[in-house]
């Protein structure tokens, strides 16, 4: 028999609700969220979030507007425990955000996860314990009875903790884990259980979540188990239905947004669906699914380049270019007739109306992006030509992201001309774009030690005469110019894109630096060469701040 064999995996059983309503449902406004990026989303990387990391990485969920932030699994890592702690002590936590810590139903870590929480002013306890089957009689070989009161004990336990800290505004969550993989009756069961012992009111509601731990079957069957659970389970009113689905079948989002549809209040997930296995459900895409419709998501991702390098620096991953709404090139038109169609549509376009543009669900600019990234000429329609003249012509092998940004120029020469462009010329256009660039600073020396896992930087710029000395720190010697260089000129500026390349075989030759920066929210490319790598890729990144009539404060400039 083949080793690719289907015939060993039984169909999900089936889930008989003819009586559904959601399929007639709209969402009209989004659900409450919840960040676990920090705890689930941590949990899942190769290297863990450093304390530094995971703090960039609260403050990014606090900027981007999440009200409630599951901040780790205190009982379970001391790291964990002393990230909640730091947030309580030293007061980082703002007057409407509520932290969310997790736990099994062991007393050992429900009380350590209280002790965690000391002096918080507000924050949810979150329970959970495996409910499935096969966890049951393979994991765990317990009854269902033996489940079901190790949830309710876990229950009592959390009640009398939280009595024991009354100065914390204390909310309760129950998580089946394993919720798609439990009989129906039976997860309805252990959940009526658990709200028999915290006893929820409408004023002081329990928060109910139903995870989709793996994702097991299509969504509607989802959708059908989260409606009929909100029409069975006791106490509705005083209950917030919560979703927490992953994506073995690649349709977290898709569930989540039918569960909601079915009834539910919350969902929880990762910004850009980081998570085990293949990840969890991606808010930025449920969030901005709803955007999309006309629905305010309650979250602000008009920084998405700033959102994505935060989320690539903490989680050392990096974005697919075809991620939707963030990817690099989920704006791009390769081809010559959806060009042509964009082009049409942007001609009709009147700033105000309506957004009806072909093939572009939004308008990029409501991300930070432009519509410089979504007209590309590619090989086809001339890139792949300008690259190869240049590398023939100069050497160098320009990125395709260069690529990109530098067809343009050459096509608006192109049509000015209405011939031919010599590689000589192209040539010459490349360098008073991207590297001969009037008035731009000029990086005079620089020093540099490696301490604590950290390049230690020092360098003197000179500009108009005037000279400029800069110190930063950074992973790396590029970053910790960046960072400097950022401070001294009071404007965020982030490296999006680097590439570097000899343009000779012998020791002596030349080394050219390519890169593409966000000045202040706006991307902008630039090149330098030096027969000093490190010194190339410094001025290019200070060609770039000149391409952006970045001016140096007055103040920090010294004769």
């Amino acid at each position: 028999m083949s080793a690719f064999n289907y015939r060993k995996y039984p169909a999900y059983p089936r889930f008989n609700k003819p009586d559904r309503r959601w399929p007639e449902q709209e969402i009209t406004c989004a659900p409450n969220w919840c960040s676990v990026d920090l705890r689930d989303g941590n949990q899942a990387l190769i290297e863990p979030m450093t304390p530094e990391q995971k703090l960039q990485m609260f403050k990014l969920l606090v900027e981007v507007g999440f009200k409630e932030i599951e901040v780790g699994f205190p009982a379970a890592s001391q790291l964990d425990f002393d990230f909640v702690r730091q947030l309580v002590e030293q007061d980082l936590i703002p007057e409407d955000v509520t932290i969310q810590v997790l736990t099994q139903a062991r007393e050992t870590l429900i009380a350590r996860s209280f002790e965690s929480l000391k002096g918080a002013k507000r924050a949810i306890m979150h329970l959970y314990n495996s409910t499935s089957r096969v966890q049951r009689e393979q994991v765990f070989k317990q009854s269902k009875d033996d489940i079901k009161n190790l949830a309710v004990q876990g229950a009592e336990w959390v009640k009398q903790y939280a009595a024991q800290q009354a100065d914390t505004v204390w909310r309760f969550q129950y998580s089946p884990e394993s919720f798609t993989g439990t009989e129906m009756d039976y997860a309805l069961e252990v959940c009526n259980a658990v709200i028999d012992v915290w006893q929820p009111t409408p004023e002081n509601p329990v928060i109910i979540n139903l995870p989709a731990t793996v994702e097991m079957t299509t969504p509607n069957v989802y959708a059908d188990q989260i409606e009929w659970l909100c029409d069975h389970i006791k106490n509705r009113a005083a209950i917030v239905i919560s979703l927490h689905t992953h994506n073995d079948r690649g349709c977290g989002v898709a569930a989540a947004e039918l569960g909601v549809m079915a009834g539910a209040d919350r969902v929880e997930g990762t910004l850009l669906g980081n998570g085990e296995r293949t990840g969890n459900m991606d808010i930025v895409t449920m969030a901005m699914n709803l955007y999309s419709r006309g629905v305010d998501p309650q979250l602000n991702f008009s920084k998405m380049d700033n959102i994505i390098h935060t989320v690539e620096t903490c989680t050392q991953l990096k974005v697919h270019p075809r991620h939707p709404y963030a990817g690099e090139l989920v704006f791009a038109a390769f081809s010559g007739s959806h060009q042509d169609a964009i082009n049409k549509c942007f001609n009709h376009y009147v700033e105000g109306d309506s957004w009806e543009v072909a093939y572009l669900p939004i308008d990029p600019r409501d991300i930070g992006r432009n519509y410089q990234q979504v007209i590309r000429i590619n090989s086809q329609s001339g890139k792949g030509g300008v690259a190869y003249v240049m590398k023939q012509q100069t050497g160098m092998q320009i990125p395709r992201w260069l690529q990109v940004d530098f067809s343009p120029h050459v096509q608006v020469q192109a049509e000015n001309k209405k011939t031919e462009i010599s590689s000589n010329n192209i040539a010459m256009l490349f360098a008073s774009t991207y590297i001969n660039i009037l008035p731009a600073m000029q990086l005079e020396s620089y020093s540099a030690s490696h301490k604590n896992n950290r390049d230690q930087l020092s360098a003197t710029i000179k500009i108009q005469n005037q000279f400029l000395k800069i110190k930063g720190q950074g992973k790396g010697m590029l970053d910790a110019f960046v960072s400097a260089l950022s401070v001294t000129i009071k404007q965020p500026l982030i490296l999006i894109e680097y590439n570097e390349h000899s343009l000779g075989r012998d020791e002596q030759a030349e080394a050219v630096a390519y890169v593409q920066l966000s000045v202040n929210g706006n991307r902008v490319c630039a090149v330098a060469k030096s027969g000093d790598i490190v010194k190339a890729s410094f001025q290019a990144v200070l060609n770039a701040c000149g391409r952006s009539e970045v001016i140096l404060p007055s103040d920090k400039k010294v004769s």
